[in-house]
């Protein structure tokens, strides 16, 4: 599986979802990501990962070094390598590339043409969220980098996690029909959240009392997330007495001026603020509502666990949150407010609208179908895997020389 994770935790979530659920069935599963927190999710094993050097997304086009000083074209020729070297010894049965169908600046190009010519057998599969940006700028940008070619002549298949009843990726994009042969909608992936009676114990953890409202505000990776936080925040600074506790986790990525300056603030109004919580599952589905952007991974969370949702979702640089947002708000599944125009007044007015009616939401959330998980396996289980622990032709490690038969004998 590649992931190439250069903005936020959305990927390599998704990825490890996945590979979890390949791992069930007995299969298993070596990531490729450039994710710089990979190290801090629990990894069973069957599972393992391959740490690319980071890039961090400033803009659409331009990709920097996540730690390292040196130029990002070499950044990129080390990851390309890596990249092509692990799929030449690994030689998977299915390599699953995660939304970029060329990886980041056309780093796994080299791989997929490798995989094509030498790994006949190995399925190459492109995972897609179910909504990728507005049809017109996505048509577009296919049409100029030459998509519509590389899904027919690199991929075998094309999975999107979504509905085609919601939004039908293949019209809405305009794919033609040889692709539309090959592209399969899996629905949307199910998240591990635990089951709900054990939510009162989950609570009384949290030193919750019966009846107690508890918020919970998440901003995913957190690299965009300030405003989100810093308006909830300037909503309870101008109304302390709202009737609810708060948790706030900012993520990871967020910059540490800007964690430093949300911590103080939270810390002013009793409200414990984390930038990470490997169990972010339980604390939804303790929660009466969540405040959050409106990421795929996210939406999937709230979803499984059936958590009322404020959702305040960027525009910039992609439209595909709005989309989803205005979608399921549709459908009577969510509140949101455009991240351009939210304010402290009607961010408190949403919150005590779904706090009041909760009870609503949480019914329709509930039979909201989650099929990623038996679609995928299905087609999982077309393809021809090896065992485990067969050792097949070009699994040999590539060059290894024995120095010891350059040093002369004494």
């Amino acid at each position: 599986m590649y992931s190439h994770d250069t903005y936020g935790l959305g990927h390599i979530r998704r990825t490890m979802t996945l590979a979890q659920t390949l791992l069930a069935k007995g299969h298993q599963v070596l990531i490729l990501t450039g994710s710089p927190i990979v190290g801090r999710f629990d990894i069973p094993k069957g599972i393992d990962f391959v740490r690319i050097p980071g890039m961090i997304k400033q803009s659409n086009e331009v990709y920097v070094p996540h730690s390292m000083e040196i130029a990002p074209q070499l950044i990129l020729a080390i990851r390309q390598n890596i990249i092509l070297a692990t799929a030449q010894t690994f030689r998977p049965d299915l390599f699953l590339v995660d939304k970029a169908p060329l990886g980041l600046k056309l780093e796994i190009t080299a791989t997929l043409i490798w995989l094509r010519e030498n790994s006949p057998k190995t399925k190459v599969v492109l995972g897609l969220r179910d909504i990728m940006d507005t049809p017109e700028s996505t048509i577009q940008e296919w049409k100029e980098r030459k998509m519509y070619a590389v899904f027919e002549q690199l991929y075998s298949e094309i999975w999107v996690y979504g509905s085609q009843h919601i939004f039908d990726a293949v019209r809405q994009y305009a794919m033609p029909e040889n692709i539309e042969s090959k592209t399969h909608f899996t629905g949307y992936i199910p998240r591990q959240i635990p089951r709900l009676r054990n939510r009162p114990g989950i609570r009384r953890e949290l030193g919750l009392c019966n009846g107690e409202k508890f918020v919970l505000v998440t901003a995913g990776g957190g690299g965009d997330g300030f405003k989100v936080i810093d308006t909830y925040l300037s909503m309870l600074e101008a109304r302390p007495d709202c009737g609810f506790k708060s948790m706030i986790v900012t993520g990871p990525m967020l910059k540490a001026n800007l964690y430093d300056e949300l911590a103080s603030r939270a810390r002013r109004l009793k409200i414990r603020i984390v930038k990470f919580h490997r169990k972010i599952e339980k604390i939804m589905l303790a929660s009466d509502c969540v405040v959050s952007m409106g990421g795929y991974n996210t939406m999937c969370e709230l979803i499984c666990a059936a958590r009322p949702m404020l959702i305040i979702p960027r525009s910039i640089p992609r439209r595909e949150q709005l989309m989803r947002a205005q979608i399921f708000a549709a459908q009577g599944l969510l509140e949101y407010i455009p991240q351009e125009t939210v304010t402290a007044e009607d961010m408190r007015d949403k919150l005590v609208h779904l706090l009041e009616n909760s009870s609503q939401y949480e019914q329709r959330l509930a039979t909201f179908p989650m099929t990623a998980f038996e679609v995928i396996n299905s087609r999982v289980d077309k393809i021809a895997l090896r065992s485990p622990l067969a050792v097949c032709p070009g699994h040999e490690p590539l060059w290894m020389p024995d120095f010891y038969g350059y040093v002369p004998t004494q």
